[in-house]
C-alpha cells in the first residue's frame, strides 16, 4: 500500500511510533524516524526495519526544537528525494493536579507534544506542497477531546493538535496535502503499563469493549490515513478508543 513512499515518524523508538514504523515498512515504505533518548531501542528498530528490506534513516533529534525539525526534514529529503508521509508522534506526560503543576511541567509537555507538531508541519508542508501530494498525521488523544483530571497540560497539548490539524488541512488542501489526527484511548504502551495494575483495571471498566487497545491497532489507522484509501479524508480526528468517546 505504501510502496516507493517515504515516511518520517517522530518519537518512533517505542510504543505507537514503533508500531507505525514497522507496519509502514511491511507495506513497502522507506522509513525515517527520530528519537531523543532511547538509543538502544532505536538501534533495535533500525535492525528490524532493515530486515524487512526497506531503506532506513534514524536521527537523534529533539522534536521540540524548531531548527532541529527543519534539519531533520532536509536530511530526509536529501536522502530519499521525497517526503510523502509525516507522522507527528513524539509526546511526553508530566501528570499532576493543576494546583501542584509547575510552570516547567506545563512548558515541557506543551513544547514536546504541541510545538513539535508545529515544528514538523512547518518544515514538511513546504516540501509536500511542492510535490503536490502528502499526508500529515498527528497523534492527539481522547484526553484532548474529553479532558482528564491530573492531565491538564497533556489535555491542552492534545486539544491544540486537533485545532492545528483542522486549520492546516484548510490551508494546504488545495495542494493535495491531507492533514488528519488520530485520538487514541487507553493503549498498552510503556506509558500506560507504568500505571498500577489496580488503576489499569479501573480504566478497563470504563471502556465499552472491556480492554485496552494495542499499538498495532493505532498503527492500522495510521496506515489508512497514509495510504490512498483515505484520498478524500482530511481535517478529521479519528478515535481509536474502544467506544470510549
Amino acid at each position: 500500500m505504501l510502496k516507493n513512499k517515504t515516511a518520517l515518524i517522530t518519537g518512533a523508538s517505542r510504543g505507537i511510533g514503533r508500531a507505525i514504523a514497522l507496519l509502514y515498512a511491511e507495506q513497502g515504505c522507506n522509513i525515517a524516524f527520530t528519537y531523543i533518548n532511547e538509543e538502544n531501542e532505536a538501534n533495535k528498530l533500525v535492525e528490524e526495519l532493515q530486515t524487512i528490506g526497506v531503506q532506513v534513516l534514524c536521527l537523534q533529534s529533539d522534536a521540540a526544537n524548531f531548527d532541529a525539525a527543519h534539519q531533520v526534514v532536509k536530511e530526509v529529503v536529501d536522502t530519499f528525494g521525497q517526503l510523502d508521509i509525516l507522522v507527528c508522534n513524539a509526546g511526553i506526560t508530566r501528570d499532576t493536579l493543576l494546583m501542584r503543576m509547575s510552570e516547567q511541567q506545563w512548558d515541557d509537555v506543551l513544547n514536546v507534544n504541541l510545538k513539535s507538531v508545529f515544528n514538523y508541519c512547518h518544515a514538511a508542508s513546504t516540501q509536500m506542497m511542492r510535490q503536490r501530494s502528502g499526508s500529515i498525521i498527528a497523534m492527539s488523544s481522547i484526553v484532548g477531546i474529553a479532558g482528564n483530571a491530573g492531565q491538564i497540560n497533556y489535555a491542552a497539548s492534545k486539544a491544540g493538535i486537533i485545532g492545528l490539524v483542522k486549520s492546516l488541512s484548510k490551508e494546504i488542501g488545495s495542494r493535495n496535502v491531507r492533514v488528519n489526527a488520530i485520538a487514541p484511548g487507553y493503549i498498552l504502551t510503556d506509558m500506560t503499563l507504568a500505571l498500577p495494575e489496580s488503576a489499569r483495571e479501573e480504566v478497563v471498566k470504563m471502556i465499552p469493549m472491556h480492554r485496552c487497545g494495542e499499538a498495532k491497532e493505532v498503527a492500522k489507522v495510521a496506515l489508512f490515513l497514509a495510504s490512498d484509501l483515505s484520498s478524500y479524508v482530511s481535517g478529521q480526528v479519528i478515535g481509536v478508543n474502544g467506544a470510549m468517546g
